[in-house]
């Protein structure tokens, strides 16, 4: 598991904002063979950055220019040089060991690699029947407007080709940014394959996701998207890696 798949490179983009104490947990299930691993600092007001400094010597840090996850992330793409972009989360939930599973699945032929914990072999520890139902509506509703199939629209474990990211043109601040790729992903007709990822629970300090707000941001950027964008072309391919 440690070998490098392949001649692509690889940039793991981190958000974080004070996760000090998760972040050992993270980096060390991240595998040797990744070339770049690049640190978004939210302002954090904890050590999140000399501690991420300390466990990577080789660490590239980011600062935010304004706030929200969707920001950090379109900023780490930005800084990104690698042929592949993953994004993971800070607080313990996403296992980088699963970035194997995203990587082959471009290698395949995807051009973007969605994580998926409603897919065999995916699971989670930390979502309540309430955010369940929720994701599931959301998703439905993406697939009756897009021609999609997706299993799970809002998960923020995420490959794709960095090439595609003119493609994707995010612009977003907030966490509907998970929604707003798998869109973008369709409408621009990539080939998308959904990778099996097992969510756990945040390891240390409290989530900043509101189940209700950024609901009700994710339904907006579902309904703007197919009001104010071209239509999707040809029905989206969406496969299960293998």
């Amino acid at each position: 598991m440690n070998k490098q798949p392949s001649a692509a490179s690889v940039s793991v983009i981190v958000p974080a904002m004070n996760e000090a104490e998760n972040l050992p947990h993270v980096f060390a299930t991240l595998p040797e063979w990744i070339d770049e691993v690049i640190l978004v600092d939210g302002n954090s007001t904890d050590d999140t950055v000399a501690v991420a400094r300390r466990l990577r010597p080789d660490l590239r840090v980011v600062v935010q220019s304004r706030r929200g996850k969707g920001n950090a992330l379109i900023e780490g793409f930005r800084a990104a040089t690698g042929d592949i972009i993953v994004m993971i989360d800070a607080d313990g939930s996403t296992d980088g060991r699963e970035i194997r599973r995203f990587v082959d699945a471009l290698l395949a032929g995807a051009d973007f690699a969605k994580g998926s914990r409603y897919a065999p072999g995916g699971g989670s520890d930390d979502l309540s029947p309430w955010r369940s139902l929720g994701n599931k509506v959301l998703t439905g509703l993406t697939n009756l407007l897009y021609g999609t199939r997706y299993t799970d629209l809002c998960y923020g474990y995420n490959a794709f080709w960095a090439r595609h990211l003119e493609a994707l043109d995010l612009d977003c601040d907030g966490f509907e940014i998970e929604t707003l790729m798998n869109v973008r992903a369709a409408k621009a007709g990539l080939v998308i394959s959904e990778v099996p990822s097992h969510e756990r629970s945040r390891i240390h300090g409290t989530s900043n996701l509101n189940a209700v707000r950024d609901g009700w941001r994710v339904l907006r950027t579902i309904v703007r998207e197919r009001a104010g964008r071209s239509a999707v072309p040809a029905p989206t391919q969406v496969a299960l890696a293998k």
